[in-house]
């Protein structure tokens, strides 16, 4: 697979626009954050992330939905299990990924962060395909935004410790960086 940004979107990507980004206060990008999440938690596949983060989930279809169908949410985006990728919002913009957040000192992430979803949950093995997939997207925007570098790669928990878990355990990052 042969991957290009144009214009802040993945070539190789579906795009499913997100009404939930803004811009970024100084057009910075520096950080990339990297989640995970599956709809309905612990299930893959369905159309449920992307309902999600373009604010059409229905709260009536899943228990677990109710709680959430009314946050406006978003990622840059999403690393489905089979390692189809989906963008939400141009890599140039504020996509609402980390919420209350700090890296190094410095608050609020989104500002400066791109956030990648991979489907999948803390405690669930990741998809060989699904770290492929997460480095070549990541060496591609180390090199289209030159300062983000690995050590700004950086995993949800750890820009919101206490309140965030995710990658989780499952995570491997030795091989994740093993393979930029």
């Amino acid at each position: 697979m042969h991957l290009t940004i144009r214009d802040h979107w993945l070539n190789a990507a579906e795009r499913v626009v997100s009404p939930n980004f803004n811009d970024r206060p100084d057009g910075r990008i520096d950080l990339l954050v990297v989640h995970n999440i599956s709809l309905p938690p612990g299930e893959f596949g369905g159309p449920y992330i992307s309902q999600l983060f373009t604010n059409q989930l229905d709260p009536q279809h899943h228990p677990y939905f109710a709680e959430i169908a009314s946050l406006e949410v978003s990622a840059h985006l999403l690393i489905r299990r089979d390692g189809a990728l989906i963008q939400y919002v141009p890599f140039n913009k504020r996509a609402w990924h980390a919420g209350n957040s700090c890296f190094a000192d410095e608050a609020n992430c989104n500002d400066f962060g791109i956030g990648i979803e991979l489907e999948g949950a803390d405690d669930i093995p990741y998809e060989t395909i699904q770290y492929q997939r997460l480095a070549m997207v990541s060496d591609l925007l180390m090199r289209t935004y030159n300062k983000l570098t690995p050590e700004r790669i950086t995993g949800h928990c750890d820009i919101a410790p206490g309140r965030k878990t995710d990658p989780g355990e499952a995570f491997d990052w030795g091989y994740f960086r093993g393979l930029l």
